[in-house]
């Protein structure tokens, strides 16, 4: 009974997590922004931990991260993902900003609340039965990381930030993220392992990726909702 109850609060916990502010999910917060804006040259420590506080407050990343590891059991298999995500990410997020590139900040969202619908309908298995073919994994997680990273560099480019130190410190940035991608990906992973030794982890998995897919379907409506109200 106990470990029902806990499998149904970590279900609850991810829609919860839906539900905070989704217009915030790649945003920095207003102190953060004010820094942002009005400091220059380079920093690398202060524009570090600014990464690294987004990533870990960022929900949108934590939840498509859950999806990704959740069938994942070789700490190998773990790396490639992971990995794959971080490039994607990493990439569009320096590229966007150097090149001043972004993406309405509300339809780049509302993609990455379709990446997280997308990942639990692969886990849950409905492309085999669906259309008859599993898409390739690999490719749709580095894909994605992209939109994860478009998402990041559209705030960034907002806040118009210096370009004394600008290379440097969108380097540090990155860094940053991927100490906070790490930080939570630790955390996720003693969930998980906790979880995956108890009796009802397959008997509630389909259950967990559907509340995970409903808190992406909330995501797409409400950034689908500020893009057409804004």
């Amino acid at each position: 009974m106990i470990r029902t109850v806990a499998g149904v609060a970590l279900g609850a916990l991810f829609l919860c997590l839906a539900g905070i502010d989704a217009a915030q999910a790649h945003a920095v917060a207003q102190g953060d922004k004010g820094y942002i804006m009005e400091v220059s040259g380079i920093l690398l420590a202060p524009f570090t931990y600014l990464g690294a506080k987004h990533m870990v407050t960022g929900y949108d990343h934590i939840l498509f991260l859950f999806g990704v590891i959740f069938f994942l059991y070789r700490m190998k298999d773990i790396a490639i993902y992971v990995s794959l995500f971080a490039v994607g990410h990493s990439t569009t997020m320096l590229l966007g900003v150097l090149f001043d590139f972004g993406i309405n900040s509300y339809l780049i969202d509302a993609i990455i609340g379709f990446s997280i619908v997308y990942k639990a309908l692969d886990n849950i298995g409905a492309y085999r039965r669906w259309f008859g073919f599993q898409p390739n994994t690999k490719a749709a997680t580095l894909i994605f990381g992209f939109c994860h990273g478009f998402g990041l560099a559209s705030k960034i480019i907002d806040y118009d930030i210096a370009s004394d130190g600008l290379i440097p410190n969108l380097l540090a940035f990155n860094v940053g993220v991927e100490l906070g991608q790490l930080t939570a990906l630790a955390a996720i992973l003693v969930l998980m392992g906790w979880w995956r030794r108890t009796d009802n982890f397959m008997r509630n998995a389909y259950t967990a990726n559907v509340v995970m897919m409903s808190a992406g379907f909330i995501l797409i409506g409400y950034q689908l909702t500020g893009y057409f109200v804004s």
